[in-house]
């Protein structure tokens, strides 16, 4: 028995892993009176506004404005930008900016910035949760480049958190933005970029 299946045992001694059954009985248990959302309407102007007062840029075109506001808004920051291999062809097929789908350390941090999609968004507070799936990319794409333009399609767009959740898979990395990286832990003294973009623009396609 090595040192890991030692301590694993000890564990189970402390606390016996139950049935699959009892586990989604106690679930099944949970009380879910809460109030589900806040809000019935105007959740696109909703998420606008909660995402700008975290200050990001947001904004909103429709589809066929996509690719020309993507080549804008790469344009203002000259370099290379990662992209997720799967990221819609469509959305970056305007822009000049050399595009990079191989990432290593080194790689990630010559980056000018990168441009994602995302799993879901929450209007409530203005977060957008990144699961790592489809035109996302993996979670060091997100976290190590100091400028991140993340697409949201306003169907993945809900009210409140309870909804997003519903729509997550807790098993993969989530990754929930709300604003640009920036933390005040350090004597009450605001500093941005610290474990994410330093600047965060925000493309709702309505």
């Amino acid at each position: 028995m090595n040192a890991r299946e030692e301590i694993l045992r000890r564990v189970e001694a402390v606390a016996p892993t139950r049935p699959a059954a009892d586990v989604a009985a106690s679930y099944a248990r949970i009380d879910r009176g809460y109030l589900r959302r806040h809000h019935e309407g105007g959740v696109l102007d909703l998420f606008a506004e909660r995402v700008a007062d975290y200050r990001a840029t947001v904004l909103r075109v429709p589809p066929s404005e996509v690719p020309a506001t993507v080549a804008e808004r790469l344009s203002a920051r000259p370099g290379s930008y990662g992209v997720p291999p799967d990221l819609p062809a469509q959305w970056t097929s305007a822009t000049d900016a050399p595009l990079v789908r191989d990432f290593s350390v080194a790689s990630l941090d010559r980056l000018a910035g990168t441009v994602t999609g995302c799993a879901a968004a929450v209007a409530e507070t203005g977060t957008i949760v990144l699961d790592h799936g489809f035109a996302q990319g993996p979670r060091a794409l997100s976290l190590v480049p100091d400028f991140q333009l993340i697409v949201v399609r306003a169907a993945q767009i809900v009210p409140d958190v309870p909804e997003v959740l519903e729509r997550l898979d807790p098993s993969r990395p989530l990754t929930f933005v709300s604003g640009p990286s920036a933390t005040s832990d350090i004597e009450l003294s605001r500093v941005e970029g610290v474990h994410g973009p330093r600047t965060l623009e925000v493309l709702v396609i309505e």
